[in-house]
Order: C-alpha cells, then sequence, then structure tokens
C-alpha cells in the first residue's frame, strides 16, 4: 500500500484545476442562497420570470449559478425583486473597488 505523498507523486494534484472547480462550487453555493430567498418569500421561478419580464429558464440558470451570460441589469432586477440591491466588486491582488 503506498502513502498519500508516494500517490501525489505518482500522480500530482492539478491546482488549476482544483481551483477551478472550488472557484465553480462557490458561485453555486451563492446561487443557492438566491433561490433560498425566492423561496423565502414565497415566489415561484415562474412568478418572480414573469415580474422580471424574463423567461422561468433564465431564473433556473441564475439560481443554478449560470451567471456568466447574464447581463447586469437582469440580475439587478432579480436582486431587487427579493428586496436586496447588487453590488458589483473588482479586485486587483490586494485592491478592492466598488463599480456599482
Amino acid at each position: 500500500m503506498r502513502t498519500l505523498e508516494e500517490q501525489l507523486q505518482r500522480r500530482p494534484v492539478d491546482r488549476e484545476r482544483v481551483e477551478g472547480l472550488v472557484d465553480d462550487l462557490r458561485q453555486r453555493v451563492r446561487a443557492a442562497r438566491l433561490r433560498e430567498l425566492r423561496e423565502r418569500l414565497d415566489l415561484t421561478q415562474v412568478e418572480l420570470a414573469s415580474e422580471l419580464h424574463i423567461s422561468q429558464n433564465r431564473v433556473s440558470q441564475i439560481e443554478r449559478g449560470d451567471i456568466d451570460k447574464s447581463q447586469v441589469e437582469t440580475l439587478r432586477r432579480y436582486v431587487e425583486a427579493l428586496g436586496g440591491s447588487l453590488a458589483i466588486e473588482v479586485s486587483f491582488g490586494d485592491e478592492r473597488y466598488i463599480l456599482a
């Protein structure tokens, strides 16, 4: 039986792939929180989609974390419909800036 160290030497961890998977998981967790907020307000995806004038499928995509193709305006309206406000933050190394 090999030790973990021996296994890692034989088959090193692809750090870039791991970081990508971690980022994806974080995005999905954040999106799940949006779904929880919507459900707490007793809104269905169909009702929210109707209020936002978007498809139910788009609401579902947002709640699954698929926001790469989303327009900022759509995300802003989604968040505001749940009673929140959208903040956009960018980071450059240790520096962070709020854009909106």
